[in-house]
């Protein structure tokens, strides 16, 4: 896999947590908030500025 593909792959699990958390409304889930942390800090670690693709 290459870099590219890896940070597009990583991309679209943090859409997919995102949608999670959105469609949740107010309830809480501890694990969802962990797994975004972490895919945030995967991103991160990548060069990719999550704040653009946050809702």
């Amino acid at each position: 896999m290459t870099r590219e593909e890896m940070i597009n792959s990583t991309i679209d699990i943090y859409m997919n947590l995102q949608r999670i958390k959105r469609d949740n409304g107010d309830h809480k889930n501890n694990e969802l908030d962990y797994q975004i942390k972490g895919v945030i800090s995967k991103l991160s670690s990548m060069g990719v500025n999550v704040e653009d693709i946050t809702l």
